[in-house]
């Protein structure tokens, strides 16, 4: 999981709803609803999370996928932050056509869409998107699974897990994906190697932006590369520190 930085507002429409925030989960969720200025906040949302889902990392639209806005705090729980600019988040899945193509593959549900998610959630346990530090609660292993990261105290140790299964960010969908992205990276790093070419070069391919995006799984990317990811990301674009 990336850490997000929030930029702007969310716009005009989104402030002035957030003016006269709901109060009741009924409201809230009427209120959403009918906001008739969403495409506009997701694309500030997927500007500044360089088109990666909030919670997996996954390029939605490089899979044929799409995106919702996320509420980071659910709605049922803190109705008053429906609108909040700083409890948005674009993550993968649109609830209209994603759902159904998933379910159609037999791949789990993650992200917003996750059961877990869903239901209500402990904010002192749940590592968010939006929290500063929320990469260093996690590591990403060859196979394709994502685990607390080592070294972790107890209790934030079990905050990385309990986030890891309320996203169900090891779903039947992710998995296979990020395994296969961990195996390109090493065929690509071995023949680096071999023929002596620059793998700070190859590490700035996965880690730079271009034209406002970054390739899918960047956390997983920067933990493979270690030392050489942190010296291109301070060199080239030291926003994404």
């Amino acid at each position: 999981m990336r850490a997000i930085s929030k930029l702007g507002d969310g716009g005009f429409h989104l402030k002035k709803s957030h003016a006269n925030p709901p109060q009741t989960h009924g409201a809230a969720t009427s209120r959403w609803k009918s906001f008739g200025h969403k495409p506009e906040v997701m694309e500030l949302l997927l500007s500044e999370q360089y088109r990666l889902c909030c919670y997996s990392e996954l390029r939605s639209d490089q899979q044929g996928l799409s995106y919702h806005i996320e509420h980071v705090e659910n709605k049922g729980q803190q109705p008053h932050r429906t609108f909040d600019y700083t409890n948005l988040a674009a993550s993968a899945l649109a609830s209209d056509s994603d759902l159904p193509a998933l379910k159609a593959l037999g791949a789990e549900v993650f992200g917003g869409h996750a059961p877990g998610k869903r239901q209500s959630v402990d904010m002192q346990r749940f590592v968010s998107c939006h929290q500063a530090d929320c990469s260093r609660f996690f590591a990403y292993l060859s196979d394709g699974r994502v685990v607390p990261a080592h070294g972790l105290e107890t209790t934030d140790q079990e905050r990385a897990q309990y986030t890891i299964d309320l996203l169900n960010l090891n779903s039947s969908y992710l998995v296979p994906l990020r395994r296969k992205w961990w195996a390109e990276l090493e065929v690509l790093f071995d023949e680096h190697i071999t023929s002596d070419m620059s793998l700070h070069c190859l590490a700035g391919v996965d880690l730079l932006p271009r034209n406002q995006t970054l390739n899918p799984f960047f956390s997983l990317t920067r933990q493979f590369f270690g030392r050489i990811a942190e010296d291109v990301i301070r060199q080239e674009a030291p926003e994404l520190l």
